[in-house]
């Protein structure tokens, strides 16, 4: 049954489009259509019923069956729904919003019966699918991958469970593999086995998808970006972290039920709903001397004896005297997938007999060793001892060594940090090379690049063997040394890493940083190399926004800190992240201010020009952000001069920008509009640069541009930039500048009196900021709501969800939109009679902003005022003076927006009494002036006031 009813083979057409409800696939004159899987449910329960008004309860019935959502969500998908049909454009309507109704699907339709045809769907927006390719051929486990297929689809969890190297993680590759095509590419593969504190497993999966991640809140964020799509995520090895597991698939299996868990531990996670799948060692011919060759080459565990075997050139006839030695080997070795696997590739090397001796030689004891113990392990550490014991000496030093590493690693990695303490680095290269033969080191590409990780139960093994006390402390300190360098040599592009391909392996090293960072500041560690690393890992934990981490790390070497560290470089950065991240967890707090401070000290005694503009720029946001313009305007005006004296076109960029936007909120227009320009010319010529001064980029400059426009008196021009500006951030797929361009932006739609817009937009921010635990611009989004909801008509739920916004901003000190808030609180004051509460707020606003210095909006505070005033007969000569005051100031500014709202209220209180010719002496300069925006509301209230008083 399709989400729209009706025969699941018909094909409807409308217009240049056809729609196969059954294979979700929609096209537009042959083309495959992309849409996301809400949008196509939208779509087909809106065609179920053409013509027909279906409200916006039943249609989120239909699409979110047995969820509770917001509208919020809605409209989000219904603007995606909506810019996919081209709806609106070059006079094409589809789909018709009708006010406190619903929607209406108003195309002309057709429907023809369509035989169903095996498609693959259409992908998905899911640049994040990581899933690996298998690395050999699976062997023997054809029917598991069909039976945990068919589990998927009845569960929301399953779990593969086996003991270790039974090939838990091959068969859930597969598996994912085969599911590709259904979940339409959107398949998420985690490697828990690089994690070891369970606090991150959240983090870190969030970290894969882009998500920027709060204090306290990674949860929150990846709930609200899966609840709504339909994707399978690979949770791999999960046996040591099993409760965080356990904790957030239940969280997702409630809120997200669209989402598959395919998970691989040696225990069950002991969820509800979870299916748990054994993994059962393979299949071994039994112990019957008279089965034959072609009997024993049918069982599972000897065919993938037999493949790795000739695989590594061994050369077996498996003859009738060679299969029962197969057979005896692979009973003996219990089916477990990777024991078999290690032993045949020995048999190219000391032959088949050999080979089934040196197993009896070695592993008869463990066979009848400690009974509590399971089988299949006693088969699995047997096989291991077997195999380290084959090692060459160099080869055992390297193995051990090698457990340093957590995940992957790249050879030159482990060449930089192995060799040594009598080790060549030729002799590493050797000895990686025999241990990748010889299956103890797997290899695998990533990206573009070949990369090694010693699988989980060789690298415990490995841990297991004691290293002698100085052989460990080299061996820690040149990892973390090289990590650092890496983070170094590295730090220009984290910031680029989007997708869950580019950010794999960079995710891989920073588990590696984890670890080392753990090993420095813990009892046996090295304080002087963490305090390095610390300071190298920050901008990185930055830009992949893991601002707790950063947090952590910073301050903890910070209080590390001695006379021979303080003062240099690595506290500088130390100093820069812990106030970015301080600023970002905790709000204002006087320990951001003092760290970026002391930042900033030493940037400057180190004459580091980059770094001063950098940390001058992050001054500024502090101060910006909490409302403090005239301070923030000091520290643009200071980060302008510094940058003045560089050739550097990213810390042009970053300086002009901030700037420009402090002038923008100044009220002076005209000097903002250069500034903005000119950081968007440097910007386009900046090359890679430190986080510090790419982490904003150019959207901040272009969405202040946008509102300048529309000031200036360019509504038309400043709605396309501001189209622009949003699908450009979108394009990037930063979630941090996608919320600064729509936060920015909606005031553009709004001061147009383009509600529809506007709300879809709101919503589309308040959507992203709770997907991406961004606090001040929620609560932003849903102030923007409560505005929204006042301007059009609803003055009484506007207030309330206004002032519930504005009492979030102010406790967590973001004020930057405060003032624009409060302009809106007054006329929603103002519409319910409360007038008296009205001008206590503008009086208020008023002395705020001669204390802030946010004077771009005295001019439309001066006219709101006015407006306040006529409701009280006498103050009538008040109420005329502040609308003279606002078109003065406006002109002053160069707002002829500001104007022509000042005048236009002001000629209508002039018509109102009579005074005809003064009404069009004030408002017709100003409307003259306009040569665009028609059709926004205020030229439109202007143009009919004008042919009233003629």
């Amino acid at each position: 049954m399709t989400a729209g009813g009706g025969p699941a083979t018909d094909e409807i057409s409308f217009g240049p489009f056809q729609l196969r409800a059954n294979e979700r696939l929609l096209t537009r004159e042959g083309a495959v259509v992309e849409l996301g899987g809400r949008a196509y449910d939208i779509l087909i329960a809106l065609t179920s019923c053409p013509n027909e008004v279906m409200s916006k309860q039943d249609l989120i019935a239909r699409v979110w069956p047995h969820v509770v959502v917001e509208e919020g969500s809605l409209r989000f998908h219904m603007t995606s729904l909506r810019k996919a049909l081209g709806d609106g454009k070059d006079g094409a309507r589809f789909i018709k919003t009708l006010s406190g109704r619903g929607y209406c699907f108003v195309a002309a339709i057709t429907r023809a019966a369509h035989p169903r045809l095996p498609i693959v769907p259409a992908p998905v927006d899911f640049p994040h699918a990581n899933l690996p390719s298998p690395v050999n051929r699976v062997i023997g486990r054809d029917e598991d991958v069909v039976q945990i297929s068919a589990q998927l689809e009845a569960s929301c969890l399953v779990t593969i469970v086996g003991a270790g190297g039974m090939g838990k993680t091959t068969v859930a590759i597969a598996v994912a593999q085969g599911l590709n095509n259904e979940f339409a590419g959107a398949v998420l593969f985690v490697d828990l086995g690089m994690l070891s504190d369970a606090r991150l497993v959240t983090t870190a999966i969030a970290s894969m998808l882009g998500l920027q991640v709060g204090a306290g809140d990674a949860e929150a964020s990846l709930i609200a970006f899966l609840r709504d799509k339909r994707a399978l995520i690979v949770l791999d090895t999960c046996e040591h972290l099993v409760e965080a597991v356990a904790r957030l698939s239940s969280s997702l299996i409630t809120a997200a039920p669209h989402v598959r868990i395919l998970a691989t531990s040696r225990e069950a996670l002991q969820v509800e709903c979870e299916r748990v799948y054994r993994l059962e060692p393979l299949a071994c011919p039994p112990d019957d001397r008279m089965a034959s060759a072609e009997t024993v080459r049918q069982f599972p565990a000897t065919r993938l004896f037999i493949e790795r075997a000739v695989a590594n050139d061994a050369h077996l006839d498996i003859d009738e005297m060679e299969a029962p030695i197969v057979a005896d080997i692979c009973r003996k070795l219990g089916g477990v997938a990777l024991a078999i696997e290690l032993t045949a590739r020995r048999v190219e090397a000391f032959g088949l007999r050999q080979t089934a001796e040196l197993i009896d030689q070695h592993l008869a004891l463990q066979w009848t060793g400690a009974r509590t113990a399971q089988p299949r392990h006693r088969t699995l550490q047997a096989t291991l001892d077997w195999s380290y014991d084959l090692l060459a000496p160099l080869e055992r030093t390297v193995l051990r060594r090698l457990a340093v590493f957590t995940g992957h690693f790249t050879l030159d990695a482990a060449v930089e940090v192995v060799a040594g303490d009598g080790l060549a680095r030729s002799d590493v290269f050797g000895a990686i090379d025999s241990l990748v033969a010889k299956s103890m080191v797997a290899a695998r590409p990533i990206g573009a690049m070949l990369r090694y990780r010693l699988l989980d139960t060789t690298r415990a093994y490995a841990l297991a063997i004691p290293l002698e006390i100085d052989e460990h402390a080299d061996l820690a300190v040149r990892h973390a040394v090289y990590f650092g360098r890496w983070l170094g040599q590295s730090a220009g592009d984290w910031a680029t890493r989007k997708t869950g391909s580019e950010r794999a392996s960079y995710f891989a090293a920073l588990n590696n940083v984890r670890a080392a960072l753990e090993w420095c500041f813990g009892d046996k560690g090295e304080i002087e190399v963490g305090v390095r690393l610390a300071a190298a890992a920050g901008p990185a934990l930055l830009a992949m926004s893991l601002m707790p981490e950063a947090f952590r790390w910073s301050q903890r070497a910070i209080l590390a800190l001695d006379d021979s560290t303080r003062g240099g470089v690595d506290e500088m950065h130390l100093q820069a992240v812990f106030g970015i991240a301080a600023t970002h967890l905790h709000g204002k707090i006087d320990a951001a201010l003092i760290a970026l401070s002391r930042g900033l000290e030493i940037a400057e005694k180190m004459d580091d020009v980059v770094n001063q503009v950098g940390l001058l720029s992050m001054l500024r946001t502090y101060y910006f952000r909490s409302g403090d313009f005239r301070t923030a305007y000091v520290y643009a005006r200071r980060c302008k001069t510094v940058a003045d004296t560089i050739r550097d076109f990213a810390a042009s960029a970053q300086a002009r920008s901030i700037l420009g936007r402090s002038l923008h909120l100044a009220g002076d227009l005209a000097a903002a509009h250069v500034e903005l320009e000119a950081s968007l010319v440097d910007w386009s010529r900046a090359g890679r640069t430190t986080i510090y001064l790419s982490h904003e980029l150019h959207f901040p400059s272009e969405v202040t541009m946008a509102r300048n426009l529309w000031l200036r008196g360019f509504p038309d021009q400043a709605a396309e930039c501001a189209h622009k500006v949003i699908e450009s951030a979108v394009r990037t797929d930063r979630a941090a500048a996608l919320v600064v361009a729509l936060g920015w932006a909606v005031s553009v739609f709004i001061w147009n009196g383009d509600w529809e817009n506007a709300q879809e937009h709101v919503e589309a921010l308040v959507y992203q900021a709770e997907t991406n635990s961004l606090g001040p611009f929620i609560a932003a989004g849903r102030a923007r709501r409560g505005e929204l909801a006042i301007l059009r008509g609803a003055a009484i739920a506007g207030i309330l969800e206004l002032r519930a916004g504005l009492a979030t901003i102010q406790s967590i000190g973001y004020e930057v939109l405060t003032t624009e808030f409060n302009i809106s609180l007054s006329r929603g004051l103002h519409a319910v009679g409360r007038v008296t509460e009205a001008r206590e707020l503008m009086e208020r606003t008023i002395r705020n902003i001669d204390t802030n210095g946010d004077d771009l909006y005295m001019p439309e505070l001066l006219r709101v005022k006015g407006n306040v005033l006529l409701a009280v007969p006498e103050l009538r000569d008040e109420a005329q003076a502040c609308f003279q005051r606002s078109i003065d100031m406006s002109r002053l500014q160069g707002a002829r927006g500001w104007e022509l709202r000042a005048a236009t209220d002001f000629a209508s209180m002039m018509s109102k009494s009579g005074n005809h010719g003064a009404a069009r002496e004030v408002l017709q300069p100003v409307v003259d002036h306009f040569v665009e925006g028609m059709e926004t509301a205020d030229v439109r209230k202007a143009e009919q006031l004008l042919a009233e008083v003629s």
